[in-house]
């Protein structure tokens, strides 16, 4: 069949609870997954290799070839379907990269949604998630979208339900962070700390179910949060004025440098994106709505 793009949107973890490493050298986790209104589209064409071409102001920062996480998932879905052929990857890319927003696991979801339509494989989601945690931690959300509780390395996904979408606005830095440097500073913060299981937060999943924007920003947490700032100490001054502007709540997005700002509502929320603007480290800032929903497929017009 011709072309499929898959809309994809970003992600914010309204809590990122970090457990202790694993004999696998990866981290438990137990983290309350959010999709926002920020979205890459992702367009793929069948082809006799696989390649992957990005565009964007970001188009730049995105590795090619088998680097990118795309790539892989396309690779990872035909070794398990034994399809010989490989497609043509388009990103247009919106969500910030190396931002703490699953930009990269996004795009690889919409590769696995795509190929799993061009091919005529017919698989359902539960079939797709095996691969999609094969290729990354944050991937199987992205076959998702929506809210959903992650366990595991993140992959093992519960749906939430909420009866709200709320108000947030976004800080993107000028330069990205590496997430296993991050999470190799968390350890080296928490040396010689017995560290517990992760568990999910109970108050977050009732603010979460009652649609209450005020409890949720008082259970928005994030142990990554401490080792993003020790390596990019302005994220602070970030976080503060952003909560001076309105905000109910600030925290970091993930592994960062994304700042996330829960608001009471949507002008509130464009009141903080302007304060935030001006600041050193900030590259650009935007305000969306979420939970958004799951990604959309739809072939594409020749």
């Amino acid at each position: 069949m011709g072309p499929v793009r898959v809309r994809v949107p970003a992600k914010v973890n309204l809590q990122l609870a970090v457990g202790p490493v694993r004999p696998d050298g990866f981290h438990e986790l137990v983290t309350v997954f959010c999709s926002v209104g920020l979205h890459d589209d992702v367009t793929v064409t069948t082809s006799d290799e696989t390649r992957v071409r990005t565009t964007g102001p970001e188009a730049h920062l995105v590795p090619a070839g088998a680097d990118n996480l795309a790539a892989r998932a396309a690779e990872a879905l035909a070794r398990r379907a034994g399809v010989s052929s490989g497609v043509d990857i388009t990103i247009d890319k919106d969500i910030p990269v190396a931002g703490g927003m699953a930009g990269g696991s996004a795009d690889a979801a919409a590769v696995l949604l795509a190929c799993n339509e061009i091919w005529g494989l017919h698989w359902p989601a539960e079939e797709l998630v095996p691969v999609a945690a094969e290729v990354g931690s944050d991937v199987a959300f992205g076959l998702l979208g929506g809210v959903a509780v992650g366990r595991g390395r993140g992959e093992l996904l519960e749906p939430v339900g909420t009866t709200a979408e709320f108000a947030w606005a976004f800080a993107f830095a000028d330069e990205g962070l590496s997430t296993p440097e991050v999470f190799r500073t968390c350890d080296r913060l928490r040396e010689g700390v017995d560290v517990p299981q992760p568990e999910v937060a109970e108050d977050l999943l009732a603010a979460l179910h009652d649609g209450d924007a005020a409890a949720l920003a008082a259970s928005l947490a994030n142990d990554l949060q401490p080792a993003a700032l020790a390596l990019r100490p302005g994220l602070a001054d970030v976080l503060a004025e952003g909560t001076r502007a309105g905000a109910l709540a600030g925290i970091v997005s993930g592994s960062g440098p994304t700042c996330a700002f829960l608001c009471p509502a949507e002008a509130v929320a464009a009141v903080v994106g302007a304060a935030l603007a001006g600041l050193p480290g900030v590259r650009r800032t935007r305000t969306a709505r979420g939970p958004a929903g799951s990604p959309q497929l739809a072939p594409v017009n020749p």
